[in-house]
């Protein structure tokens, strides 16, 4: 599978989201050969959980080298609910290729995940033009224009 149909079942997964007032967002965690290896969204198990930590909680311990995070939203480079950002976890699994459809805009956090993650080296992907898919998941926020 390419990158677009990856992302948008991440897109997708943001559906499953309790309830929140906070971001719904959708997660895989993708290995080389293109074979899904974890879903995640955010609320997924406890309120705080963020998509791709639910996600990457699935696969402690994997060799996660050569596999790809597909995300909805920017992996945070920051937050309020947890010590490790999702940058942080990506960056700690090993994985070194990140796509992801909407910036994290400034609502809850100043999101920096995109710059954090290149800076370590990490390659990622911006597909804009999902982007909408996702702030219609999330027109529930203020501020947030489907």
């Amino acid at each position: 599978m390419d990158d677009r149909t990856l992302l948008r079942r991440a897109v997708a997964l943001a559906d499953r989201c309790p309830p929140s007032s906070t971001f719904r967002v959708g997660a895989l965690v993708v290995d080389a050969g293109g074979a899904v290896l974890a879903e995640g969204w955010s609320g997924r198990r406890d309120p705080h959980d963020h998509a791709e930590e639910s996600a990457l909680a699935d696969l402690a311990g994997s060799d996660l080298a050569g596999a790809t995070v597909y995300s909805s939203l920017e992996p945070c480079s920051s937050r309020a609910s947890r010590p490790v950002s999702c940058t942080g976890l990506i960056l700690g699994s090993g994985i070194a290729r990140v796509v992801y459809a909407w910036r994290e805009p400034a609502l809850f956090v100043d999101g920096r995940g995109d710059e954090v993650l290149r800076a370590a080296g990490c390659e990622v992907v911006e597909i804009a033009d999902l982007a909408p898919l996702v702030r219609r998941a999330n027109a529930h926020l203020p501020g947030v224009a489907p």
